[in-house]
């Protein structure tokens, strides 16, 4: 049993009394909906057998849960379920930031789609995501936990399990993933520092865009300023709700669209995109239980906006 794909977990004196489920449940913090997966696939164990749920343990019994999927569960994610995740189409290469047997984070490019929103897209972070561990013979399955907008760089946490993936979704519902970003708005801001406090809803003139709109979800963005220039400003954001495209569409309801943005009616100038970056992710790793920092170098076209900005 490789310790890579199995999980354990060894009762304790004052677990005496709970079930197998209650362990597996409890302890190793596993989801209803993969509990029956697992159950299916024999993928729980109690001392290397597989057992009654409903047993009892008792102090110094070894349960055992399966971390990692199962080379026949493995199925491309919902989004490429129509086409190869290895396909002859040009891979775009993505930096790995941070790996472990359960997640990572990578450096995903601007322009590059987080997945696939319609069949004919086979240039996505997944497909890189699987060219990469094709090409290491390696079988994962691959969930991002949290997403970018297309034309935003940065880091992104992604599962390599349905286990990994469940216990980052956690994190991230809890609050636990504390993402900061790079900005460049237009205009000085006022303040060196700064909450916006917004509802965001969809925009019904707009397939894509979105607004600030009393019926919309509760959002909150926080920001400092770190330079300032005759027509900009450069911004650290740091995030306490996740809405699509919250940074953006709250900037320029104060009046400071991002740089690039056309889409909120930033101008286009050296970027031809909206100048956003994601800086770093903070976390404690669920099954590490350890904090981790990790960050994204600002890529080559941000670095030419700040040169000549704020130099």
């Amino acid at each position: 049993m490789s310790r890579k794909d199995w999980m354990e977990y060894t009762v304790k004196e004052e677990d005496t009394g709970m079930n197998v489920e209650q362990i597996v449940r409890q302890k190793l913090s596993v989801s209803g909906r993969m509990m029956q997966r697992l159950t299916r696939s024999k993928g729980i164990l109690l001392n290397r057998k597989p057992p009654f749920l409903q047993r009892q343990v008792k102090a110094g019994d070894v349960i055992a849960v399966r971390v990692a999927d199962r080379q026949e569960q493995l199925q491309p994610p919902p989004q490429l379920a129509a086409q190869p995740l290895t396909t002859d189409s040009k891979v775009v290469p993505v930096d790995i930031l941070y790996e472990d047997d359960h997640l990572l984070v990578a450096n995903k490019p601007a322009g590059l789609m987080v997945h696939p929103v319609k069949q004919e897209h086979n240039e996505t972070l997944l497909h890189s995501l699987a060219d990469l561990f094709a090409k290491r013979g390696e079988s994962v399955s691959i969930h991002p936990v949290h997403r970018l907008d297309k034309d935003t760089s940065g880091a992104i946490l992604v599962a390599k399990s349905s286990y990994g993936h469940q216990l980052a979704d956690r994190v991230l519902r809890e609050g636990g993933l504390h993402r900061e970003y790079l900005a460049v708005v237009s205009g000085r801001l006022a303040d060196g520092t700064g909450t916006i406090e917004a509802p965001i809803g969809k925009d019904p003139r707009h397939p894509t865009k979105r607004r600030v709109t009393d019926g919309g979800d509760h959002a909150v963005t926080h920001y400092e300023v770190k330079q300032t220039s005759e027509g900009m400003s450069l911004v650290r954001v740091w995030l306490e709700t996740g809405r699509t495209h919250q940074i953006r569409v709250h900037f320029a309801h104060i009046g400071h669209p991002l740089a690039g943005d056309t889409l909120y009616g930033g101008a286009r100038g050296l970027l031809r995109r909206q100048a956003l970056h994601a800086a770093s992710l903070r976390f404690v790793h669920p099954l590490l239980e350890k904090e981790l920092a990790v960050e994204a170098p600002v890529p080559a076209d941000m670095r030419r906006l700040l040169q000549a900005e704020f130099a």
